[in-house]
């Protein structure tokens, strides 16, 4: 039975001789024919999911292309010939110990003899440095030969999570269990997978940029879902994504990214970086590059803006909720760039005012709005960037978003889910801006079309092929300049932005023009219905005008007479005067030493009024 050595570690004490596979000795308990057929299937086994293979060559010349493609081979004594063969088997590099001589491959143990002869010491004489420098003098050094041409493999490894319980119906070896199980015991498992290791989900290959050089990597899973990550303290997560940093450096994985809520949790990734083996990158930049280079995009197609005219600032509001978190602040930095006016919301008041006074420190003209809640505004709204970690909670009212209106939803589990994007066929809802991928790219399913990955695993792929292994997006503060240089270093590599997609898949062109008509069309009703409201509103208006000059002309005009009485019949009349001349003469005769001028006065008012009768 053969010995696998898995880790480079043992293979660096097995060369040493301090492994102790080195004095092993496989038992005699089958026939010898039988252990032989049965330790080359375990060795063919074993290679097919090795990337570096060490062996004498002959050994290797019963394996094949399954076995022995994209692998580098460490052994001696390489002829052409034997080159040839691992160029048909699609050998990625191969490393001879055996340098050339005069044209030749020399095996160590003749290069040994020689090297004897042509001293005439003895072995014991000769010490490693004497051979050192005889092979210094001489110009003999290893090769390393690329049977198909130089090319550069660098490995990267993601970590995701389920986003909800559905995750667990395609993952052995639970997937059967989770499909019969009812929703109580499926909130069990759900819990008991936040504690399970880390493991590999899928391998990733096939990443080839123009530039020549090729990237692969693992996606390792976590078992946590959202509810479990967020309910649970950091540190509790903090160790698990450890553990997968160090399954990734075993692997041979030279950066690692954080996917989903595992770069949300604590310090988003500035503890995780400063423990780990290896690099550390949350994604957050090219996420943020990514939603505005699809919001950017959709508002091309949709044509319901003006054109921007050199670097003028487009004519549009803009609204970012959940702008205090990484990929929201981001996306706010370069949004008041473009856009004429920018609303921030954000219930965390003093980050908030914190980001605002930060953004005009590096943009003085631009036009920033905070607010605590996205009602209030939205409205106005020509796009919007919803970038929140509500895991589920409803964070926009859909209903009194603008037709026309192009919402990127950047967050994972998405702000709007399906049932709410129906509600409104005259709103552009798309997910954040995914990437496709250069080259030929193979890999388990993730929930998006074949070669198309989330921005943040794609950041983490740009920086493997461009070489870049160092913490690059660690934290909530992410700089603006790293959001454009990943934007940059993606097209070098290839990095395209994916079909514009929403909950219901991609979008056509006929897709969106028909949300265009739509939005048109609403728009048309929304104003006739202004300008009839408007109107209406007009002639009460004038009304009512009317009404106060009517009350203001009676209230400063002279006063009203009182209306006359009826009058009675003549006899009526005729009596009533004659006995108001008596009544008059009484009290003439009675008040008259006292009375004179007043009797004079009675007198005549009195004949004046009777005389008619």
């Amino acid at each position: 039975m053969p010995k696998l050595l898995t880790l480079i570690d043992a293979l660096g004490l097995y060369c040493s001789g301090a492994h102790y596979v080195v004095d092993w000795a496989p038992p005699r308990v089958l026939p010898g024919a039988l252990l032989k057929q049965w330790s080359h299937y375990a060795l063919r086994k074993a290679m097919a999911s090795a990337n570096v293979v060490v062996a004498p060559v002959h050994e290797l010349d019963d394996f094949g292309l399954e076995e022995l493609a994209g692998k580098t081979i460490v052994t001696n004594t390489v002829n052409d010939e034997r080159l040839q063969h691992f160029k048909e088997k699609g050998v990625h590099m191969v490393v001879d110990g055996a340098p050339l001589v005069e044209g030749h491959a020399v095996d160590p143990a003749l290069l040994d003899a020689m090297i004897l002869a042509a001293t005439g010491r003895a072995t014991d004489d000769l010490l490693e440095d004497d051979y050192l420098e005889i092979l210094d003098s001489q110009g003999l050094e290893p090769r390393i030969l690329y049977p198909n041409g130089f090319k550069r493999v660098n490995r990267f490894a993601f970590v995701i999570h389920p986003l909800s319980q559905e995750y667990f119906k395609i993952v052995k070896p639970i997937e059967i269990l989770s499909r019969v199980s009812p929703p109580l015991l499926m909130d069990s498992i759900e819990k008991v997978m936040a504690y399970a290791p880390p493991f590999v989900y899928s391998r990733v290959e096939g990443v080839k940029s123009p530039t020549g050089v090729e990237a692969e990597g693992w996606l390792i899973s976590v078992g946590g879902t959202p509810k479990e990550i967020m309910g649970r303290s950091p540190e509790f997560t903090y160790k698990r994504l450890l553990a997968a940093a160090d399954t990734a450096k075993k692997l041979g994985a030279q950066i690692m990214g954080l996917g989903a809520f595992t770069k949300v949790v604590g310090d988003a990734g500035v503890t995780v970086a400063r423990r780990a083996p290896l690099p550390i990158t949350t994604g957050n930049s090219y996420s943020a590059s990514g939603a505005l280079w699809a919001a950017h995009d959709a508002l091309l197609r949709m044509d319901l803006l003006p054109r921007p005219q050199g670097k003028a600032r487009v004519k549009f509001k803009a609204m970012v909720v959940g702008a205090t978190g990484a990929i929201g602040s981001a996306c706010a930095r370069l949004l008041v760039r473009a856009a004429e006016e920018v609303y921030l919301v954000s219930p965390e008041t003093a980050k908030l005012l914190a980001l605002k006074a930060s953004i005009l420190k590096e943009t003085p003209d631009a036009k920033v709005h905070l607010a605590a809640r996205a009602d209030k505004d939205v409205a106005d709204m020509d796009m919007i960037v919803t970038a929140t970690s509500g895991a589920g909670k409803k964070v926009l009212d859909i209903m009194k978003v603008k037709p026309g209106c192009v919402i990127t939803d950047v967050a994972r589990p998405l702000d709007l889910p399906p049932e709410e994007v129906a509600k409104r066929p005259d709103v552009l809802v798309i997910e954040s801006g995914e990437i496709h991928l250069p080259g030929e790219v193979t890999m388990k399913n993730i929930g998006l079309p074949a070669g198309v990955v989330y921005a943040c695993l794609a950041e983490t792929i740009v920086l493997a092929l461009e070489g870049r292994f160092e913490n690059f997006t660690v934290g909530r503060a992410i700089e603006w300049e790293k959001v454009h240089e990943i934007y940059q270093l993606g097209l070098k590599h290839g990095m395209k932005l994916a079909a514009i997609s929403g909950v219901n898949g991609v979008f056509s062109d006929e897709d969106i023009a028909r949300v265009r008509e739509l939005a048109l069309a609403a728009r048309a009703k929304r104003a006739r219905r202004a300008k009839r409201a408007k109107r209406a509103q007009g002639v009460k208006g004038v009304e009512q005008a009317r009404a106060a000059s009517k009350v203001g002309a009676a209230e400063s005009g002279p006063a009203r007479r009182a209306p006359k009485a009826p009058k009675a019949p003549r006899a009526a009349r005729s009596a009533a005067g004659h006995n108001a001349a008596a009544a008059a003469a009484a009290t003439t005769t009675t008040n008259a030493a006292t009375t004179k001028p007043a009797l004079r006065s009675g007198r005549t008012a009195n004949a004046r009024r009777v005389r008619p009768g």
